[in-house]
């Protein structure tokens, strides 16, 4: 059997900035993305359906056989797993209006044409389920879905010890082979602690679950790390950090706060950066919408920054609540930056020009090579892509 998980364009553009550079699937909430989630649940192989300038990073690949279509804003619990995993060829799993799934023969699906599934037949799904339509969703959900991927990490499976230096409170927390820990605190008792392969904890560090911390990642000395919070693989974090979720390979690793806010991949949180995360007059925050082009009422009293993929903050930068910073935008300057920072944007509060794509990909150049790796004309032409679609909101003004 093969996973295959399909975006849809509306959705795709309310989860904007974050999936501008990522099929929606491979956003992570929990421990893992929501590909993920699927995948280690049959451990199946899996692809994406998305959009075509994201096909050549994230392929479909060659298909055949038996195939599970799923949603890809859909994070599956045991009850929509079963759901799923009880189709036959030839049904749909449908929740409302909405198609959660389809199971046929890659030969009936593909080429993809949702038509083609109007013979079908239905099974209606009566049960709740977690969709991640918007940025804020992925913290808000978080805390749950730390709890959920712990359980199907684990499942049947011992922790490797840590050193008897550190202070536990609760029986929650699970570390991988070759995690670390040393003179620090961990209390699972608000939710479970999970720390990946080869991941570092330092000494005096405090850490509330649930809190997951991704392979080969480090949280520096003295941070301080409350509920709800996702460190994804091969990243470093210090300071202060709430209810948040960091893609991976990112860098938050001085003193500063992260609070109710999203963090993609291949980002740097200056020293001293801050994000405020509540109205001073306590209203509902409103986030800038790249869909409607207009800043929509999120509803949510706490919400602080969305980051997307490249984006660097020089030290000091203090975020207002509820800024969006699309992708490889860069921020300085001691003022506030506006609460929506367009894509590829450079600059501080007293004016942005656009970040030249010959300069930004010198700098993600040297990034890549700082951790070995190689940054591609493949990563080239989809950011290429990413800043043309952008183009248009680097000539508006936005007044929130």
């Amino acid at each position: 059997m093969h996973i295959v998980l399909f975006d849809n364009a509306e959705w795709r553009m309310g989860l904007y900035p974050l999936s501008l550079t990522r099929p929606v699937a491979d956003l992570r909430v929990g421990i893992l993305t929501i590909a993920e989630k699927w995948a280690k649940r049959w451990n199946a192989p899996y692809s994406f359906l998305s959009e075509d300038y994201l096909a050549e990073k994230y392929p479909l690949g060659e298909v055949s056989g038996d195939v599970l279509l799923i949603r890809g804003n859909c994070c599956p619990d045991s009850r929509l797993f079963d759901a799923v995993d009880a189709l036959r060829g030839g049904q749909v799993l449908t929740s409302g209006s909405e198609m959660i799934a389809v199971r046929g023969d890659a030969g009936d699906l593909f080429p993809w044409n949702p038509t083609a599934i109007q013979r079908f037949s239905r099974v209606v799904y009566e049960h709740n389920v977690v969709e991640i339509n918007h940025p804020e969703d992925l913290f808000l959900n978080n805390g749950q879905q730390i709890g959920l991927d712990f359980d199907l990490l684990t499942k049947g499976r011992t922790s490797a010890s840590l050193s008897n230096s550190n202070r536990f409170l609760g029986e929650q927390i699970f570390a991988e082979e070759g995690a670390k820990a040393e003179f620090a605190t961990f209390n699972s008792t608000m939710g479970p602690i999970y720390l990946g392969r080869n991941s570092e904890v330092w000494e005096g560090s405090h850490i509330r679950g649930a809190f997951a911390l991704g392979d080969h990642s480090q949280v520096k000395m003295g941070a301080r790390i409350y509920s709800n919070v996702t460190v994804g693989p091969y990243s470093r974090v210090g300071g202060e950090l709430n209810t948040c979720v960091i893609w991976g390979r990112s860098a938050k690793g001085h003193d500063g706060y992260l609070g109710s806010a999203v963090m993609g991949e291949w980002c740097n949180w200056g020293a001293d950066t801050n994000n405020s995360n509540m109205k001073n007059n306590y209203k509902s925050v409103h986030l800038y919408d790249y869909q409607h082009s207009d800043y929509r009422d999120s509803g949510l009293q706490f919400c602080g920054a969305i980051m997307a993929d490249h984006v660097r903050c020089a030290i000091n930068t203090a975020l207002n609540t509820g800024t969006v910073v699309g992708v490889g935008a860069t921020l300085f300057g001691g003022e506030m930056p506006p609460t929506f920072v367009p894509d590829f944007s450079w600059g501080s509060p007293e004016g942005f020009s656009t970040y030249r794509l010959d300069k930004f990909f010198e700098t993600a150049s040297l990034v890549y090579q700082r951790r070995n790796l190689e940054f591609t004309e493949m990563e080239k032409r989809l950011l290429t892509t990413v800043f043309e679609l952008t183009r248009k909101y680097r000539n508006q003004t936005y007044i929130n």
